[in-house]
């Protein structure tokens, strides 16, 4: 009888040893820049990165363009199509009152015509439509935006979706606070970044542990890029969080077998 119950409490601390182990998340698998730890609180690294602000527009990217005349009011409502919409606050609105860049990299604007923006940043496209609309239109002032800078963030996030971006450049890390950080379960070691390529996609593989991620090519994300934080195993093994009932319940049966069996 005392080697049946000797048994029953070794098969039960095995089960509450493994369920704890394996609902552990090492902190190191969670952390972002880690190896930053190496570096004293009064130690500044420096990472070389070839900072882009200069987005080139290619084919079926929208810009909101939005002309106005000092010297004539009514050109300036020719030229932004003088409807109420222009004045909305929405995406919507904006995307509508956007001109997409055709297959051949020209946008089709009142008075120029066609003008070629492939490959151009959005400044300077503004000062080459600027230019071609000086030849129609004197005292002009333009303001031009890229109407479709979205980034989609899923997988192992707080808040996985698409979102809009509201400024010139964004980087990753930026991306990832946007949808709320990486979870407890995230793979900070194979971040798939998915890039839309002139035959397709591309997909490119990313440490966001390492902080060399501050240094990489992809560290600046481009307009309809799709991030994938994949989870750890041992999310994919069903221990999303720990059962702290089942233990519970298992170390509260092992206590009573092992008061009967005192009193045996």
């Amino acid at each position: 009888m005392r080697n049946f119950f000797s048994i029953q409490k070794i098969f039960l601390l095995a089960i509450i040893g493994a369920l704890a182990f394996s609902s552990c998340v090492p902190q190191k698998k969670m952390l972002l820049l880690k190896d930053m730890e190496m570096a004293s609180e009064s130690a500044s690294v420096e990472y070389q990165n070839e900072r882009t602000l200069s987005y080139k527009i290619q084919p079926g990217d929208n810009l909101y363009i939005r002309a106005t005349s000092i010297i004539d009011e009514k050109t300036s409502g020719s030229l932004n199509g003088d409807t109420r919409s222009n004045y909305m606050n929405s995406d919507a609105s904006i995307y509508l009152n956007s001109y997409t860049v055709n297959k051949d990299g020209f946008i089709d604007f009142p008075l120029t015509g066609l003008v070629e923006v492939k490959n151009l940043t959005v400044e300077q496209a503004k000062d080459k439509l600027q230019n071609e609309l000086s030849k129609y239109v004197k005292e002009t002032a333009l303001m031009v935006k890229l109407s479709n800078f979205d980034i989609t963030v899923i997988g192992e996030v707080v808040r996985p979706g698409k979102y809009k971006v509201y400024q010139s450049e964004i980087s990753i890390l930026e991306a990832l606070a946007l949808a709320g950080n990486v979870t407890n379960f995230a793979k900070t070691a194979t971040v798939k970044l998915v890039r839309r390529t002139d035959n397709g996609s591309e997909i490119i593989v990313l440490d966001v542990g390492q902080a060399d991620i501050l240094s990489s090519p992809y560290y600046y994300l481009k307009p309809n890029d799709i991030i994938y934080v994949e989870p750890l195993k041992i999310k994919q093994w069903g221990f999303t969080t720990f059962p702290y009932s089942t233990v519970m319940s298992i170390i509260s049966l092992g206590v009573t077998l092992f008061t009967l069996y005192k009193k045996l």
